[in-house]
């Protein structure tokens, strides 16, 4: 345990961030999860949806800086070219 003042609140600090991250960075994967699993369902409309909602929560999480923006935008982008396939299989 740290003896140091600004280090004692600088490890308060870290623990509330870490939580708050937890929380949006679990959002975020088990939307991307769920998109993935309608994917594989093979409904358009369900999986179109799916994919809305797993890019509105990368963005967010990539705005409070859990993730990075390109770390967001290359899973939007993969989610994007898979959409794209099942779309060219109907």
């Amino acid at each position: 345990m740290a003896n140091i003042k600004s280090q004692i609140k600088r490890i308060k600090q870290n623990e509330r961030r870490r939580l708050r991250n937890r929380v949006v960075r679990g959002m975020s994967r088990a939307a991307v999860r769920n998109a993935r699993v309608a994917l594989e369902s093979g409904n358009l409309e369900t999986s179109q949806t799916a994919i809305q909602q797993a890019i509105s929560a990368l963005d967010k999480a990539a705005e409070k800086g859990v993730i990075h923006k390109n770390n967001a935008a290359r899973r939007k982008s993969r989610l994007m070219r898979r959409l794209a396939s099942v779309a060219a299989q109907k």
